[in-house]
């Protein structure tokens, strides 16, 4: 009887392993290709697990003519993107200094942005809305911004900072001997190899703002302000009304659009960005 070798699998091994993939696949993948599907399918057949009979964009038509869908999508587009471009400058610039520089309170401060992702959204949402209540902010797309960067700055400057500290220093000395200052060093020399770690923070940002709902439903009170997230909500009527699910499986379909473009645009460095990030600091 032939030795196998150290490492080498039996076949039955092999077997189970390829069933549990294929069943953790299909898991994961049957809700999203049903939602798909269904969203072609007339109203009265939505609800069965059947093959599409007679597809139609009818569900497309209503949605994009008939609700304020594409006023809800350029509101969530706006957020998202504001809070991506503020929140990744202001977590780069802050993790660069803290992995570079010594000055008075950086430890409680780095403590600080830790302590601040132990509490859950429901307790911050009071002093939040108290504090936007107070700036006259409150139904305003920059109420989001703001509470959406609370959440987003503290974990990506923990997660660039240790990027930050996988980047030599000898690179910043020999900018400094080249004539650049500190912050020309930080955009000429260490963004552009920071591009992975960057690419982390850009993706976690835009999705943290895209779909978020709890901080929207408090903030937002006029439905021409809405974001896409809580605007969804007006098609879950109140029981015993069933959900309006042919306006709710074709912008389900729409909403996964954008957030495709910025992982397919990001997707080359998000590997590198997330294990050289999780590596040091």
């Amino acid at each position: 009887m032939a030795r196998r070798r150290r490492g080498q699998r039996t076949p039955l091994t092999s077997v189970a392993i390829h069933a549990t993939l294929l069943v953790a696949t299909f898991i994961a993948v049957f809700p999203i290709a049903w939602i798909a599907l269904a969203s072609f399918k007339p109203r009265e057949e939505i609800g069965s697990l059947s093959p599409i009979a007679s597809p139609t964009l009818e569900n497309y038509s209503r949605l994009l003519g008939e609700t304020d869908f594409l006023r809800w999508f350029g509101n969530s587009v706006i957020v998202a993107v504001l809070t991506m471009a503020i929140g990744v400058f202001m977590s780069a610039t802050a993790g660069y200094a803290i992995s570079r520089f010594n000055f008075p309170g950086k430890r409680p401060l780095m403590w600080t942005f830790l302590i601040t992702q132990m509490f859950p959204v429901a307790i911050l949402i009071v002093p939040i809305y108290a504090i936007m209540s107070t700036l006259g902010l409150i139904n305003t797309a920059a109420s989001l911004v703001i509470a959406y960067c609370t959440v987003a700055v503290p974990f990506c400057t923990w997660m660039l900072k240790g990027y930050f500290d996988t980047i030599p220093r000898e690179l910043d000395e020999a900018a400094t001997v080249d004539g650049l200052g500190p912050f020309g060093t930080f955009w000429h020399v260490i963004l552009p190899l920071a591009r992975p770690g960057l690419a982390v923070t850009m993706f976690y940002t835009f999705l943290t703002a895209w779909g978020e709902v709890a901080y929207a439903s408090a903030f937002l009170n006029t439905n021409d302000k809405f974001t896409l997230a809580y605007g969804l909500q007006t098609f879950v009527p109140q029981a015993p009304a069933l959900p309006l699910w042919e306006l709710m499986t074709p912008a389900a379909v729409l909403i996964t659009i954008p957030a495709g473009f910025v992982f397919f645009f990001a997707q080359r460095h998000l590997v590198a960005g997330l294990t050289s990030g999780a590596t040091k600091g």
